[in-house]
């Protein structure tokens, strides 16, 4: 049985990038979602500016800068409904991207296959469990037609 999605997206500001609007629609993102989804789940997107990034991240992880992802996973036992948040900065992910030399859709779509897996308990402070959370990234984002986000772009 496919696991049933609720999803809520936001863009909360005028500034939030209108041009990753156009990537991340919400067909798109719950795509994305779906194929990373283990049990039913109603997670909120949210897209944010490096401002409100860096106060997130500074608020809750004591890290003062914006990061690409931010999951917050409400769920307190597997018997819950999986639930959360997954704050994604629209400039730190359009930076990387071009840094890395990948698509900005393909760097979207892995960190939101990562931000998914983190609502459900997946983690990775752990090298064991960075190796298997990276090996099922891997393997949704090549169901879903992207290469490995693991293997560094290379010119050719």
């Amino acid at each position: 049985m496919t696991p049933r999605l609720t999803l809520s997206m936001q863009f909360p500001t005028a500034k939030t990038y209108p041009s990753h609007k156009a990537i991340v629609s919400r067909a798109t993102v719950a795509r994305w979602i779906k194929a990373s989804l283990f049990a039913d789940a109603e997670l909120i997107v949210r897209f944010v500016d490096e401002e409100e990034g860096r106060t997130l991240n500074r608020t809750y992880r004591q890290k003062d800068y914006a990061t690409n992802v931010l999951t917050f996973a409400y769920a307190e036992s597997e018997d819950d409904l999986v639930s959360g948040d997954l704050i994604l900065c629209c400039p730190v992910i359009e930076r990387e991207a071009n840094e890395q030399g990948k698509p900005l859709e393909a760097h979207y779509a892995h960190l939101i296959v990562h931000g998914t897996l983190h609502a459900q308990g997946y983690d990775h402070e752990v090298e064991s469990e960075a190796q298997e959370m990276e090996s099922i990234e891997t393997d949704i984002m090549q169901s879903l037609g992207f290469s490995d986000p693991y293997v560094p772009v290379t010119d050719a």
